[in-house]
């Protein structure tokens, strides 16, 4: 605590400027108020003329800085679309997730005898039919150049 003084100026007391709690009181009201006044400033705006300045002194065809703007552009845009972006699932739920996929493919899974001659009938049939699916559509007579016009 601050060693108060009795004074002649008609007040009761007064602070000992030499003490050095004092000094660290005094400079701690210094530093509150100056911030004070500087966040004050910065809500009403009394520093558009200092940033005002500073883009004055910026010459779009230097390079070096263009490539250093549209760094930190791209740094603070992709700052805000991770901090505006949902939040990832943790890695057991998506371990859940894959675990209920398997699941699924497993009852899926049909029980087929691959030595059944039908089967093969019908596989033959369907390689059959997509081959000459694809046949037609490579020599599509719409787009095919009669023999006579060469």
């Amino acid at each position: 605590m601050p060693r108060v003084l009795p004074t002649g100026n008609g007040s009761p007391f007064d602070i000992d400027p030499s003490d050095p709690e004092a000094q660290k009181a005094a400079t701690k009201i210094q530093a509150v108020f100056r911030g004070h006044q500087t966040r004050k400033s910065m809500k009403s705006g009394d520093n558009q003329e200092e940033e005002q300045l500073d883009l004055d002194q910026f010459d779009p065809n230097d390079k070096e800085l263009c490539n250093a703007a549209t760094k930190i552009q791209a740094s603070f845009r992709g700052h805000m679309a991770r901090k505006t972006a949902p939040p990832s699932k943790p890695e057991d739920e998506l371990s859940k997730e894959l675990q209920k996929l398997d699941a699924k493919e497993e009852e899926e899974e049909l029980d087929i005898d691959l030595s059944d001659p039908d089967l093969h009938k019908a596989a033959t049939k369907i390689q059959a039919s997509f081959r000459g699916h694809k046949v037609r559509k490579e020599v599509d007579p719409k787009t095919e150049v009669p023999a006579a016009s060469q």
